[in-house]
């Protein structure tokens, strides 16, 4: 049956619940992280660094130019069936990757020796450093309460959709100027990588 034609309002269906045990694939990542840093692989750090950045990059720019615009034409019940099991699954995608990434990057700027650079190329660190850190609150502390906010409301026996449009609006929005911020810290790593 095709779930997106006859979308399903059942709260108990196994795809519209937060699976918890997703919380071992984050714990298996942070462990990674870990791993990678307390290595002395340059390789391996800068491997974790850059494939949770280009996910994290990747998943911003496709939520905000592509799902964003199709999720503002279909149909409520349509929305519904989407983002019921679309957002448990961000909940755990995106924090996490918002947490490797720079997380990563801080610890192979140290390895590197870029905190001792001098003006004016400490200006690409610091430019990085500021992109960063507003992406990570953003997605922590916009992006992930208006995750949650959107699917507990979208499993509501009547879901309000004035207040999830508002939400989504706002989802959006951020998730569209993650994606700019997104192209910046690539111009800006893509200058790291070549040299200052």
């Amino acid at each position: 049956m095709n779930t997106l034609a006859t979308p399903s309002h059942d709260i108990s269906d196994p795809d519209t619940r937060i699976d918890w045990r997703n919380l071992i694939w984050v714990a298996l990542a942070l462990a990674i992280m870990i791993a990678a840093i307390l290595s002395t692989s340059d390789w391996f750090l800068n491997f974790v660094h850059v494939i949770t950045g280009l996910l994290w990059t990747g998943i911003d720019l496709f939520m905000g130019f592509v799902i964003g615009p199709i999720m503002r034409r279909v149909s409520f019940p349509v929305r519904q069936a989407i983002i019921t099991r679309l957002m448990p699954r961000m909940m755990f995608l995106l924090p996490t990757l918002a947490i490797i990434a720079p997380t990563a990057g801080w610890f192979l700027a140290v390895q590197h020796g870029y905190l001792e650079l001098a003006f004016p190329e400490l200006w690409w660190l610091i430019a990085a450093l500021v992109i960063t850190t507003i992406l990570s609150i953003q997605g922590i502390a916009i992006l992930l309460p208006t995750n949650i906010l959107v699917y507990l409301e979208m499993r509501k026996a009547e879901p309000d959709g004035e207040r999830i449009g508002r939400l989504m609006r706002r989802y959006v929005r951020v998730v569209a100027f993650q994606g700019c911020m997104q192209v910046l810290i690539i111009v800006i790593m893509a200058r790291f990588a070549t040299g200052l």
